[in-house]
């Protein structure tokens, strides 16, 4: 990060620490300036320890503390019996007051740290979340040795096991979130996994984000009741070359749907930790994702 950039990174979170801008709007911004997702948090934090010690002291809200930390809530492992043995996952919990719930679906490379990242930021802003393990029955992501046995292990499974499991998964979630509208997510892989629960008919999700993942061919969304938001890349010609098709499907299931695409956003631009991350986009899909399953 250059000079400049620091110089205005903290301006940025010092308007909202000092109350000037809201988290998201101060999010949107640093993202606008290259910070990525984990380095805005720290970031916001920081500048808001050094409000508290410039003013004083810390006003208070009448229900709480007006000043509200946020940073991903750390997951915890979990278990729990799916249709064809133990289902591994990592469990995100919003709090008392869950605004909803999430299953998160991972990409090729499995359950791993960026994922739980992920389910931890739902629950950061107020979504239980469950990232599922698709590899459990094989012993789960961790037990392979590197990302390509990973990718191979996925391959080699039947497509049909993971929308059973996926389904469990949505089952998991529910016993967890009494009362609370369900939707799902997914990247890449788990993009196209999402399409596939949809395909399979699981009428229990209210909504429902596939980022760039590709749309099953022959697939039909009808018996489904999920708003869908499908995010993509524009340069993402691969992927896209079966978007039309998905927006087919999503008007002959008559769902309410926006097909979203970030044109200058390539495959992959929502990890941070990969190669063809796009912070403004990253930054402006996750805004748009909250809002649509908080709507």
């Amino acid at each position: 990060m250059t000079e400049l950039q620091r110089y205005l990174s903290e301006e940025v979170a010092e308007d909202h620490a000092d109350g000037i801008i809201t988290r998201r709007e101060a999010m949107r911004r640093l993202g606008l300036l290259g910070v990525s997702g984990a380095a805005a948090t720290a970031l916001l934090a920081a500048e808001r320890a050094v409000a508290h010690d410039r003013h004083g002291h810390v006003h208070h809200h009448p229900h709480g503390d007006a000043f509200r930390e946020w940073a991903p809530v750390a997951t915890d492992a979990i278990t729990w019996e799916g249709p064809n043995g133990t289902l591994m996952g990592a469990w995100a919990k919003a709090g008392p007051k869950a605004k909803g719930g999430v299953l998160v679906i991972h990409e090729n490379r499995g359950l791993n740290d960026h994922i739980r990242e992920v389910a931890g930021r739902f629950a950061a802003d107020g979504f239980n979340a469950l990232a599922i393990d698709l590899l459990s029955e094989e012993g789960g992501t961790g037990s392979f040795p590197d990302e390509a046995a990973v990718a191979a292990a996925l391959a080699a499974a039947a497509p049909e096991r993971f929308d059973q499991d996926m389904k469990s998964g949505i089952t998991e979630l529910k016993r967890r979130t009494k009362h609370a509208k369900l939707s799902a997510i997914g990247f890449c892989f788990g993009g196209g996994m999402v399409w596939r629960l949809l395909a399979a008919r699981e009428p229990r999700l209210s909504a429902a984000a596939p980022f760039y993942g590709p749309f099953p061919e022959g697939g039909s969304l009808k018996g489904n009741k999920a708003a869908v938001l499908g995010v993509y890349g524009g340069l993402d010609s691969r992927v896209n070359a079966s978007r039309d098709a998905a927006h087919q499907a999503l008007h002959a299931a008559k769902l309410r749907h926006e097909i979203l695409t970030f044109t200058e956003a390539d495959h992959a631009f929502f990890n941070h930790t990969g190669a063809r991350f796009n912070a403004p986009a990253a930054a402006e899909a996750w805004r748009r994702v909250i809002a649509w399953f908080d709507d």
